[in-house]
């Protein structure tokens, strides 16, 4: 029998309802994987988890278990779980869990559908001071500085660890042959749990930003020139981030293997946690997101006509349908998303009267929110071109007066009118689909640009970039993004003409270069001939290829041989 055939043969083994799928290489007998954004869809970890799931289903079957936090309500249900009543029926009927524990059995509603619980986790709370003092104990976890969000993190991944600890003794499989992975410091608790109750479980544990690191950087100091000096334990005490960085440091230290999504990110663990990873499992696309062929054309086409149709109804402008559409997009982090360089580079375009090109960009970050503007979609309903007051924004927001990018682009004097080659949107929601306005959602608008720019500061690993390259769109990064990194060792020089993406140097002192050699960038993209144009959008395409997660997956599977042997030797000790 082959491995591929021996990996499909199914069979069922502790529940009627699902076909577990044995691996032939590995002998993995369940996988599970914990994080804040299971059918949750907050930050970059959601689409690391729904884009690698269809690889790991198709390994795993429904050997392969994601958890994550039932935060929703009957109300305000999340999109992107779809409820069973059968499956897993028997165990839930006896999984004899903490009253305040409950849990919803069900499918991820993403490409691969795997199996996906969601934990409600409010009876943790209840002896939270004992659990904090048993992690004390054992891992010198300090959870006495703890504020914020520490105590719903913690109580969500103990939560999560009393769920796999009830499937794996229900399932009657072996302990050993089960896999453990939790993402972040906000399931790192949850790690310590199944180390300290069911130690036969191989644990890994990957950090996709450390919380020190990100807010040094978030509080405006230097990290690159810097790192080698600065101790992760002084500075969490620095910046008040005691307890996020104990956590994460015991879990990056008690994980049978430890991860990181890059070598940037491999560096900044090594010096700040202490533990060099020990292995870098970089993020993966999944290709079947990207429409196919047959159906690109008439996906461009129509995404462009929605953001025209939009900056035409906010601006009372008319935008030609060879407009060059940049855009950016992400969290809103001003300056580690580098949301500041994009600005800036516009506005040093505008003064160069862009590169002879009507421009038309869009800044794609949620904000604080407070839904659609009333007269903006009046105006599309009704099919108005006039211009609107303040038409810059698509969407109200709570924060109207500190929202630092609505502050950027209004003080970079961007005028928005027939007269000006440069208009910029600023579009504060999640494009879901549902947002009043435009309607669609972030994929569905992507393959609308000519060319985006992630002018990241600190990105661990950037699949901004890397969504943009595989819908064939040209893309602009930075050096001190994973994903740059990873484009420069594999592509010497890079360049739009050889893979889509050109990678601008960027440090801790040398803003106005950076800014200076994007606004270039995006010029010379602008520019292109119509030839030149299509072979770099081929090369992208075929660059994001070579980010398949069919192919990443390979460093996650080395990942799980490295815990496995290192749980041997733990438990030979």
């Amino acid at each position: 029998m082959s491995g591929h055939e021996q990996a499909s043969k199914t069979h069922s083994m502790w529940n009627e309802d699902i076909q577990l799928m044995d691996i032939c290489s590995q002998d993995i007998g369940l996988l599970f994987e914990t994080s804040w954004e299971v059918c949750n869809k907050v930050g970059g970890i959601y689409t690391v988890l729904s884009s690698k799931a269809k690889t790991l289903k198709d390994r795993f079957g429904d050997n392969l278990i994601f958890i994550g936090p039932d935060v929703w309500s009957a109300g305000n249900p999340s999109p992107y779980f779809i409820e069973s009543r059968t499956l897993l029926k028997s165990w839930v009927s006896r999984a004899m869990l903490p009253e305040g524990v409950d849990v919803r059995v069900g499918r991820w509603d993403i490409p691969g559908k795997p199996l996906a619980i969601l934990v409600k986790f409010d009876g943790m709370y209840a002896d939270k001071d004992m659990a904090y003092g048993r992690m004390w104990d054992l891992f010198k976890v300090d959870s006495l500085h703890a504020y914020g969000d520490y105590d719903e993190g913690c109580a969500f991944a103990r939560a999560a660890a009393l769920v796999i600890e009830s499937i794996i003794r229900y399932s009657k499989k072996d302990p050993a042959s089960v896999i453990a992975h939790f993402d972040e410091w906000t399931t790192a608790m949850g790690l310590l749990t199944i180390k300290a109750d069911m130690p036969q479980v191989a644990t890994v544990f990957t950090t996709h930003a450390t919380s020190i690191g990100r807010s040094i950087c978030g509080n405006g100091k230097p990290l690159y020139d810097q790192l080698a000096n600065y101790n992760g334990d002084q500075m969490a005490q620095q910046l008040n981030m005691e307890s996020k960085h104990s956590l994460e440091k015991a879990a990056a230290w008690n994980a049978d293997c430890f991860t990181t999504v890059s070598d940037v990110t491999a560096a900044e663990a090594a010096q700040l946690l202490g533990r060099k990873p020990d292995m870098v499992t970089p993020n993966g696309f999944e290709p079947k997101l990207v429409p196919a062929k047959t159906k690109y054309a008439k996906c461009r086409r129509e995404a462009r006509k929605c953001i025209l149709e939009v900056a035409e109804a906010l601006t009372g402008c008319h935008f030609d349908d060879d407009t060059f559409i940049v855009g950016t997009s992400g969290r809103l982090e001003y300056r580690n998303k580098g949301l500041d360089v994009f600005i800036d580079a516009l506005a040093r375009l505008q003064e160069t009267q862009c590169a002879g090109r009507r421009m038309l960009a869009l800044v794609m970050v949620p904000g604080w929110t407070a839904g659609l503007r009333p007269d903006l979609a009046h105006a599309l309903t009704m099919g108005e071109h006039r211009r609107l007051d303040d038409p810059y924004i698509t969407h109200r927001l709570n924060n109207y007066n500190d929202d630092p990018v609505n502050r950027r682009i209004h003080e970079a004097g961007f005028a928005n009118d027939g007269n000006s080659c440069m208009s910029v949107l600023y579009v504060p929601c999640y494009l879901d689909g549902c947002d009043g306005i435009f309607n669609k959602d972030y994929y569905s608008l992507l393959p609308a640009f000519d060319g985006t720019v992630f002018a990241s500061y600190y990105e661990p690993w950037g699949y901004t970039p890397l969504e943009s390259i595989a819908f064939g769109v040209p893309t602009v990064t930075t050096t001190l993004a994973g994903f740059g990194a990873w484009v420069e060792a594999t592509w010497p020089g890079a360049g739009f003409e050889r893979c889509g993406v050109e990678v601008v140097g960027r440090t801790d002192h040398n803003y106005h270069e950076c800014v200076g050699a994007i606004a270039g960038e995006i010029g010379k993209l602008a520019t292109m001939s119509t030839q030149a144009t299509a072979q770099a959008r081929k090369e992208a395409m075929d660059a994001a290829r070579k980010a398949d997660w069919t192919i990443f997956i390979e460093q996650y599977m080395q990942a799980f041989r490295i815990a496995f042997v290192n749980r041997d030797a733990r438990c030979m000790e």
